[in-house]
């Protein structure tokens, strides 16, 4: 019986590709590999016993060298993808509504649905219970310390959930708010009343 080495997975898996380059008529690919003629024929040749007789092997055939300026940018897109999924799921956790998902992430019905289920969110029902006015102004001074009055650029995801746990509101009832206050509010007035209030 054979035992699988980390070398055999490795020929296997090039293998497979360019069989699969073979296949779909991709000689540039098989090229770029130093498949040759002669290489390629015997590629045509090869069958699934083949493949598991790689097992048996302890060295390989390969010259593997990682391309960095490729590597990289590949790895910062993955995690800036994940910090994105945790966003995503945080949100969600923190009973962000459709519309606020719509709109930061592109989210339809199904996916949103499909998430919170996923995270064992009970069904949203109704408009979310307006917060008390106490409650409401310590929401706004958290949100108008954050929002640029130039513009009516939303906040970074992120932040929303910053807003949830500095004041305990709920995100259906902060989307809503601040999507008002954003929409009807002076921000530049109550922004310098706001400063000159904290001296």
């Amino acid at each position: 019986m054979s035992v699988c080495t980390k070398e055999s997975d490795l020929v296997t898996a090039v293998l497979m590709y360019a069989l699969r380059c073979l296949a779909e008529g991709d000689q540039a690919a098989l090229r770029n590999m130093n498949f040759g003629p002669r290489e390629i024929e015997a590629l045509r040749t090869m069958t699934l016993g083949d493949l598991y007789r790689v097992e048996s092997l302890r060295a390989h055939c390969l010259h593997i060298r990682l391309d960095r300026q490729v590597y990289w940018p590949m790895v910062d897109n993955l995690q800036r993808q994940r910090q994105s999924e945790e966003t995503q799921h945080n949100l969600i956790a923190a009973d962000a509504p459709l519309e606020m998902m719509q709109t930061l992430f592109g989210f339809n019905a199904r996916e949103y649905s499909r998430l919170r289920r996923s995270l064992s969110v009970d069904p949203a029902v109704g408009r979310p219970p307006e917060p008390n006015e106490e409650t409401s102004h310590r929401l706004w001074a958290a949100w108008v310390a954050r929002v640029d009055p130039e513009t009516s650029e939303l906040l970074a995801p992120d932040e929303y959930l910053k807003l949830h746990r500095e004041t305990g509101i709920g995100l259906r009832a902060i989307w809503y708010l601040t999507r008002q206050w954003s929409e009807y509010g002076d921000l530049k007035g109550d922004i310098a009343q706001t400063d000159n209030a904290h001296g």
